[in-house]
């Protein structure tokens, strides 16, 4: 029988470094929210060593832009973005401490390089679910760029927040070759 990890962001060398290709996580805790604008300007502070927004390192980001929350829900439906899109701006990410990115579909190689270098993973949410993920999130809080509408980076706390490794620290991933 298959165990679920339980993930608890931030996250650490050993939470990242034990998890594996395929396997099934569950997510409490806190997480944030960016699409492509948000990534670039992420990347952008980083390089003119500004002071991010949020703490990267350990956390996990999720490729989110939700839609408006119905009266009496903290979020609309919340399913993940195509991660492919953030694929040039991961590395940077990754490298100034990100763990995790939550998100659907293939990363390129240098993505996955810098995964394997500095201990991180791609964990995918399934598509096309965004109501029922939606029900996982107990909190949402925009936290910077509100300019950017939808895909503002939002503070979300999640309660067993369902994924699966996509890709692990070591390289290895669910999807088959292309």
């Amino acid at each position: 029988m298959n165990t679920i990890k339980k993930l608890h962001p931030p996250l650490n060398e050993t939470d990242i470094r034990s998890l594996r290709a395929g396997e099934e996580v569950l997510i409490t805790g806190i997480i944030y929210t960016a699409r492509d604008m948000a990534h670039k300007r992420l990347c952008e502070s980083i390089e003119a060593g500004e002071k991010l927004p949020f703490e990267l390192t350990g956390a996990i980001i999720y490729f989110l832009g939700p839609t408006p929350a119905r009266p009496g829900r903290v979020i609309g439906a919340a399913g993940p973005t195509t991660s492919s899109r953030m694929d040039k701006f991961s590395p940077k990410l990754i490298a100034a401490g990100l763990k995790a990115m939550l998100g659907k579909g293939y990363r390129n190689q240098q993505v996955i390089e810098a995964m394997k270098k500095y201990g991180a993973v791609h964990l995918s949410a399934l598509g096309g679910a965004g109501a029922l993920l939606s029900k996982h999130i107990v909190s949402s809080e925009i936290i910077a760029y509100e300019d950017l509408g939808t895909e503002a980076i939002r503070k979300l706390e999640v309660i067993d927040f369902p994924a699966i490794v996509a890709y692990d620290s070591a390289g290895q991933t669910v999807y088959k070759e292309k």
